[in-house]
């Protein structure tokens, strides 16, 4: 039985009613082509399942100069800093990046949104994996001889990668507190699904654990600012006892000071707040927030360094890169006011 044909630029040209050198463009990211055209060839390449030949590329030695990134959670702090640092990388480094934000966790919605990608000509892959899905196997048998790095799996992830380590910033914030004399200190986690928020919860736990003092209650919520707000309110109308609250993130410890103020509790006279992140606003809130900094600038660069080394040493053991987080001191964390 005949191999059936594989789709050919021209076909997509001839589709789409444009010249096989627009096409060429369109597929390389070229400026010239307008908005109009650049989706009627896109819509083409889509209807035909057009990919280009990397195998031919490869033998000719030829490179497309172009990383291709799938990334998850671009309305939060973290993945957002992570796609701009990574942008800046790529160009310093003299590469292109197309991109793709899945919407969603699931896993039909990422394996949808890197089929996506892999219609596009690219050297290499950078996927920002900050929620339970694809295995490293599973990606790497789906782009063949792409290199593929990851950037905020999971921490001991064999898989290449660049990390922060999540656990050592949680434990820092959580020792801080215990050094000032708090006892009984809560928590709002992040979403369960988020290796970070895993992370950060096995962390302050441990931390507590290993200091002979039993973990109060602990919250989830969803990142934002409403949910710290939510999950406060909620620890307050408990009864939960509790002097200091370790937040896992900068926005919902906005939230959380928020509630707390509502409650006629000061901070940190009465309740000591600490977040993760060090968004530029810290510094602003009222208090100024203890927390700490995660260094999106170098997990970037480290991540496009990564693959960029992959990609010229094919045959190079990569593994995983871990940057340390740093504790920021700040006023929104003190002595407890009673002796506990």
């Amino acid at each position: 039985m005949p191999e059936a044909r594989r789709t050919t630029l021209y076909d997509v040209a001839r589709r789409s009613g444009v010249s096989y050198q627009t096409v060429s463009r369109v597929i390389n990211r070229h400026p010239s082509v307008s908005d109009e055209t650049r989706e009627r060839v896109q819509r083409a390449i889509i209807e035909l399942d057009y990919r280009p030949n990397r195998a031919a590329q490869s033998l000719a030695g030829t490179k497309s100069r172009t990383l291709a990134m799938v990334t998850y959670g671009l309305n939060n702090y973290g993945p957002a800093q992570m796609v701009i640092n990574i942008e800046q990388a790529c160009r310093e480094a003299g590469y292109d990046l197309i991109f793709t934000n899945v919407a969603d966790h699931h896993l039909t919605t990422l394996k949808g949104s890197i089929e996506y990608i892999r219609r596009w000509d690219m050297d290499g892959l950078l996927l920002i994996t900050p929620v339970e899905g694809l295995s490293y196997d599973d990606l790497a048998a789906m782009f063949g001889n792409i290199p593929v790095a990851l950037i905020g799996t999971r921490m001991g992830s064999s898989a290449p990668s660049i990390v922060v380590d999540q656990m050592a910033g949680t434990r820092q914030i959580t020792e801080h507190l215990i050094g000032l004399g708090h006892t009984h200190i809560s928590e709002i986690s992040g979403p369960s699904q988020w290796f970070d928020a895993q992370e950060r919860h096995e962390s302050w736990l441990e931390t507590l654990q290993s200091h002979g003092l039993t973990p109060g209650a602990s919250i989830e919520g969803d990142w934002s600012a409403k949910s710290g707000y939510a999950a406060t309110r909620t620890l307050l109308t408990s009864g939960e006892r509790f002097t200091a609250l370790v937040v896992a993130n900068d926005q919902m410890a906005m939230g959380a000071i928020h509630a707390l103020r509502e409650h006629g509790l000061r901070v940190p006279q009465d309740i000591s707040v600490a977040g993760f992140d060090d968004i530029p606003e810290a510094a602003y809130f009222g208090p100024p927030l203890t927390t700490i900094r995660q260094d999106f600038a170098k997990l970037g660069r480290q991540g496009v360094e990564h693959l960029i080394q992959r990609i010229n040493n094919p045959g190079h053991h990569s593994k995983q890169d871990v940057i340390a987080p740093q504790l920021i001191m700040r006023e929104s964390t003190a002595l407890p006011r009673l002796r506990e």
